[in-house]
């Protein structure tokens, strides 16, 4: 971009690139319109990748989350090589001009290896107060040494201005929270729906009674008595009318507050129906079997969506054209 003094993009004083980049360098481009207040992020290419000797892997993906509030992430395809192109776009909506200096994108590069785990190499929280956010700027990011949470439903935290945000960070909110990842194909009329992770799956034990329940487990968390259950996703599938078309569940996990599913479920949804359509997720308790399961909350996306924030995210996915939209999502009671 040149500016209107004839000279190049600004880039910040602080910014300084490391000469030597032991976890790889990400080329990427940012792009902020405050009219509409969104950020677009290009993911150019992979460089400086350690031989492959030493990670023993060949294929690469870059994940991006937008912090603090960790409800917005998208990730490349998976490309392959010691330098991985990718040049792919990613467009994050309801960034706040005001709050421009409370952002930060972090993105992480995967390894990938068949029949095996991702794996981090390496990661960076880039924080937006770096960037002179005047129409488009292009620079490298220096990748540091990765941590081990894999996955879309790997938290680190950030620091930000309180109240700056109208996103209920999961740190920050006792409710109930779970982490969805939609994406739609379009060729093919799947819809792709992959509950990552839960959050604040919990309840103080003075509210209910454990008499009776063999499924839950005991924990004292900051003084307080909590009942942690055994807990499951059911997701259901509902025509205009409210008719059930199809419905799956995900395993039980066992006596977690902060439970990690990482299951992927499939549906087959014109894309004429894509509007007509919604998805129910309830997560409900195992109880015994003398007694009848517990409903800790459910939350609906696409034509019956509870609330402004399930139907961004609804949209977000029929815009992404196949790239994963990940939200994390309040749960109610209604």
């Amino acid at each position: 971009m040149i500016t209107k003094d004839g000279s190049g993009p600004h880039l910040p004083t602080a910014y300084e690139p490391e000469p030597f980049a032991k976890y790889g360098t990400l080329d990427v481009a940012f792009e902020y319109d405050s009219g509409e207040q969104w950020l677009a992020v290009t993911v150019t290419a992979a460089t400086d990748i350690p031989a492959l000797k030493q990670t023993g892997n060949i294929a690469w993906q870059v994940h991006l989350v937008l912090l603090p509030t960790k409800k917005q992430r998208a990730k490349t395809g998976v490309q392959k090589g010691p330098c991985p192109i990718f040049t792919e776009t990613f467009k994050f909506s309801r960034v706040e001009q005001d709050a421009l200096g409370d952002y930060a994108v972090r993105f992480r590069l995967y390894s990938i290896r068949r029949m095996k785990k991702e794996k981090v190499l390496g990661e960076k929280v880039f924080y937006l107060t770096k960037l002179n956010l005047q129409g488009k700027i292009a620079l490298p990011v220096t990748l540091e040494q990765g941590s081990e949470l894999t996955g879309c439903g790997s938290v680190v935290s950030v620091s930000r201005s309180a109240g700056a945000l109208s996103y209920r960070s999961t740190e920050d909110s006792s409710l109930p929270e779970l982490l969805l990842g939609l994406l739609y194909n379009s060729v093919t009329g799947q819809l792709s729906a992959e509950v990552v992770q839960g959050s604040h799956f919990k309840t103080p034990a003075s509210e209910k009674p454990v008499n009776g329940l063999f499924c839950c487990v005991k924990h004292f968390v900051g003084g307080q008595l909590y009942v942690m259950r055994d807990t499951y996703v059911k997701l259901t599938m509902l025509d205009s009318k409210g008719k059930e078309m199809s419905k799956c569940k995900t395993a039980v996990c066992r006596g977690q507050p902060n439970p990690t599913y990482k299951e992927t479920f499939l549906f087959q949804v014109a894309l004429f129906q894509l509007s007509e359509v919604s998805l129910v997720l309830s997560v409900f308790c195992r109880r015994s079997s003398m007694r009848p399961r517990e409903r800790l909350g459910c939350v609906s996306l696409g034509l019956n969506s509870t609330s402004e924030d399930q139907q961004a995210h609804w949209t977000e996915m029929k815009e992404a054209e196949g790239q994963q939209v990940c939200h994390w999502h309040t749960l109610t009671n209604t």
